[in-house]
């Protein structure tokens, strides 16, 4: 979770608008392209909401992640970056949006294909994504000169790096939601999917801790784009 230590102070209303476009950019771009995927499109107020639920996890993601790190972790004797850390952190973020997406279109009426919860999870997971990089860039030191650069640097790398691996985390609880809800509710393919999305969300993290090269990154992410597209196809046929 990067911080939400937003702080605008000493900026000028041109800067921060910018900022603000710059942030929300990402998470619209993966919004369209993952709505594309849905031939019978939804309510653009649904998505809007969802979307907006999806933010304000972030900052629930956020408050859970601080008691983790200051409370917990300390009296348990565990590093902030071990292995179990990281899994925790991982499963607060993927509970975070499913929670969103959940409070968000479970009762309505236009929740009524296997792939919505796919398209649903996402959008949530792009809410939070965008929070995430709202606070990135607005760590950017507005008084230097490469403002602009450093803006748009941290916005490609986020792109392809920590925004797309959130909606495709998502996505993996969003295919397991419809097989639940296929099911009658049968409670386990939730939990499958929430095990996969942080296992996903936990792999992406500890690449970026130990080796930072983007490389590895583009490929694990590629290979986990391939199967969510994949369960994206068998949805929308409607052969699960």
């Amino acid at each position: 979770m990067q911080t939400l230590g937003i702080d605008f102070s000493g900026a000028n209303p041109l800067t921060i608008l910018f900022s603000v476009f710059v942030g929300f950019l990402p998470g619209f771009a993966w919004l369209l392209f993952y709505l594309k995927e849905d031939i019978h499109p939804e309510p653009r107020r649904l998505i809007a909401s969802t979307f907006v639920l999806g933010m304000a996890s972030a900052a629930v993601a956020l408050i859970a992640e601080t008691v983790l790190n200051i409370g917990v972790l300390p009296v348990l004797g565990i590093a902030r970056l071990s292995v179990i850390s990281l899994i925790a952190i991982s499963l607060i973020e993927e509970l975070a949006k499913f929670g969103a997406a959940y409070i968000s279109v479970n009762k309505s009426p236009y929740f009524d294909e296997p792939v919505d919860a796919m398209i649903y999870m996402v959008a949530a997971a792009l809410g939070f994504a965008t929070i995430e990089n709202l606070g990135a860039i607005t760590g950017v030191n507005t008084a230097q000169g490469a403002f602009i650069s450093s803006i748009f640097h941290i916005t490609s790398l986020r792109f392809v790096g920590a925004t797309l691996l959130h909606s495709l985390a998502s996505a993996c609880i969003g295919y397991f939601w419809a097989l639940d809800i296929r099911d009658f509710k049968l409670k386990k393919y939730i939990y499958i999917g929430l095990a996969v999305a942080t296992g996903l969300h936990t792999i992406f993290n500890y690449l970026i801790i130990q080796y930072g090269n983007l490389m590895y990154i583009l490929v694990f992410l590629s290979i986990a784009g391939f199967f969510v597209l994949s369960d994206f196809e068998k949805l929308r046929r409607k052969i699960i």
